[in-house]
């Protein structure tokens, strides 16, 4: 299984989003990386249903959802007739998180969990079976273009060992200052997607950018 690159939108230019959607349509990302943020959850505000609806209008690869947001049960019927093809809720925000996991996978989207920096991977020890997804944020998350967290490194081996113990599917994301500096060593720790933002987005030419971090991780 090849190892993927999910451009976050986050860091696109919102003024010119079609053309960056299809920017990313022509180049060898492999997923769109669309963060929901509700400015409660996260000291943030993003987009809501209306930009995801247009972004799925011209995306023509996976979209995967990170909901950022409090009580992210009440809107995974909504996500999922938006285009989502992989939800990812945080852990931190769901109470009854086996019971969020298996509503998303009803839909049909694919289900993953967020973890905080802070949040330890043996959290997810009564879940991890049920997951397709686990997203390691490595910095806190409500902003982009933030400083890479070096402990990220440990959380990921930590991780891949308990996917392993238990047998599991799941895949490995890493969200949050991914660059050419470590994306080869995350994935030597065991990470299976790289999302990327203001690297990708804020160079000079993202279409170069992606295909060389393509070109690191495989």
């Amino acid at each position: 299984m090849s190892n993927l690159i999910a451009p976050s939108v986050l860091a696109a230019d919102f003024a010119n989003l079609q053309r960056d959607i299809e920017m990313v349509n022509n180049s060898d990302a492999d997923w769109f990386h669309i963060d929901i943020m509700d400015g409660v959850f996260v000291p943030n505000i993003s987009f809501g249903m209306p930009v995801l609806q247009a972004i799925s209008k011209y995306a023509t690869k996976t979209i995967d959802v990170h909901l950022m947001i409090v009580d992210p049960d009440r809107y995974i019927t909504t996500f999922a007739d938006l285009g989502a093809n992989v939800l990812t809720v945080h852990y931190e925000a769901c109470t009854h998180l086996h019971r969020t996991i298996q509503a998303i996978k009803t839909t049909g989207m694919k289900a993953g969990v967020a973890l905080n920096p802070h949040t330890p991977i043996a959290v997810l020890e009564d879940v991890i079976a049920d997951l397709d997804l686990v997203c390691v944020m490595s910095v806190n998350p409500g902003f982009g273009g933030q400083s890479f967290i070096e402990n990220t490194y440990k959380k990921v081996r930590q991780l891949k060992q308990l996917i392993e113990f238990s047998e599991s599917n799941c895949q490995i994301e890493i969200d949050g200052g991914v660059t050419d500096k470590n994306a080869s060593k995350l994935i030597e720790a065991g990470a299976n997607i790289l999302v990327a933002g203001s690297y990708v987005f804020k160079s000079n030419n993202p279409i170069d950018t992606i295909a060389n971090l393509k070109a690191l991780v495989n």
